[in-house]
């Protein structure tokens, strides 16, 4: 199944999830290190009359960001509509939207936007580091989880996210890879919530 973005910036809501797909060295190598066939993963929130909005983290600061009025790296929230079309274009990512199956409560929304007061502009780690800190997301330890970034790949805003709205438990941020949100991984969600399969969007 696949819809047009108009169709899909239409449909989407508060919480649904953006993956994507990309064919470039760095593309597949997140592919091949967290064996998942996306690299890059982003959530939506769509509030009142505002246009939807995509938070997520990247290297790249082509956008403006929404929340600081600032072009950044690291952790951003874009214009929905302008996000997509750059991670097509620019970054030659195929995008599939994946929308949760779970009412999204005011409390919900003001704990979304709360997680991107704390987090906006948090960087974006090395590719070092991301290997490192993904090889120590699954390794059980001890220490109780730290929901506290000094960087952050995109999963990790996303999963921080998504516990802060009561949809995942709070774990160490770094067992999340965009894998997980992908229907082929399995992602626990909280109260009964689901996320669908994915939906094609053409850009």
């Amino acid at each position: 199944m696949a819809i047009t973005l108009d169709e899909a910036v239409e449909l989407t809501r508060t919480g649904d999830v953006w993956v994507f797909r990309g064919r470039s060295a760095a593309d597949r190598a997140i592919q091949a290190m967290t064996n998942s066939p996306v690299n890059h993963v982003g959530m939506a929130i769509v509030l009142d009359d505002l246009p939807p909005l995509m938070w997520h983290a990247e290297l790249g600061k082509s956008l403006k960001d929404m929340w600081s009025g600032t072009h950044q790296r690291g952790a951003q929230l874009h214009d929905l509509r302008d996000a997509v079309v750059t991670w097509h274009d620019k970054y030659k990512q195929r995008a599939w939207l994946r929308q949760l199956d779970h009412p999204v409560t005011r409390e919900m929304e003001d704990a979304a936007l709360r997680a991107v007061a704390r987090l906006d502009g948090t960087p974006f780690p090395s590719t070092a580091r991301l290997a490192s800190r993904w090889l120590r997301g699954r390794i059980p330890l001890r220490d109780k989880a730290d929901a506290t970034l000094e960087s952050a790949f995109c999963a990790e805003i996303v999963a921080v996210t998504y516990a802060e709205m009561g949809l995942l438990p709070h774990r160490r941020p770094n067992w999340y890879d965009p894998g997980r949100f992908w229907s082929g991984d399995d992602l626990d969600l909280l109260g009964g919530a689901q996320l669908g399969k994915e939906i094609e969007v053409t850009v």
